[in-house]
């Protein structure tokens, strides 16, 4: 995946600012792609270049003027291509799991921090998503609201970020426990 298909997808839902693009990224499209605000503002650009999206001029009293981008249909044909082709196959990379890799032949004390640092941070995303999950569902309990709501994309992609995120946890607070424990046997010898 491009980071064009993220910024069209983001798109789809009406006339967004970079900043309110890159919000909109921080709140929501974080879960599954990562860009920072430079990158969203270069592709808005490209994305207007090549048709895909259309940027019109808003002049503002107080402050400065802002533009707004809205998906074109070319923009939704190119997401249509997108969602014809097959993915390609997910993967992990991340440097912690090189350091636990390396946990047979290193001082783990600061890798347990880390884990544990990390599975905060997890669980502090879990809130944060779960409170996402009850605003975007509003009064509909999930299965009435996954039949019934107007919009699921973004609710369907949320429940795939809080289930990365409970396994991410959980994974980090085992593993933990393992080295650890691990710590533990190694001194009472």
């Amino acid at each position: 995946m491009a980071l064009k298909h993220a910024v069209l997808a983001a798109l789809l839902d009406g006339e967004y600012s970079g900043y309110q693009l890159a919000k909109a990224f921080d709140v929501g499209v974080a879960n599954f792609w990562h860009a920072l605000p430079q990158q969203l503002y270069a592709e808005l650009a490209k994305l207007e270049q090549d048709g895909l999206v259309e940027g019109r001029q808003v002049v503002q009293e107080s402050r400065p003027n802002k533009r707004l981008f809205r998906v074109t249909d070319a923009g939704r044909a190119e997401l249509e291509r997108f969602a014809e082709a097959p993915p390609k196959p997910s993967f992990i990379r991340d440097d912690l799991l090189v350091k636990v890799q390396s946990a047979d032949r290193i001082g783990t004390g600061p890798v347990i921090e880390q884990l544990e640092e990390r599975a905060a941070a997890a669980a502090a995303k879990i809130e944060l998503l779960g409170a996402m999950l009850r605003t975007m569902r509003g009064p509909l309990d999930e299965a009435e609201y996954l039949l019934r709501g107007e919009r699921i994309g973004g609710y369907l992609t949320c429940l795939r970020g809080l289930a990365f995120e409970q396994g991410h946890r959980d994974w980090c607070l085992r593993i933990a426990a393992v080295l650890k424990e691990r710590q533990a046997a190694r001194a009472e010898r």
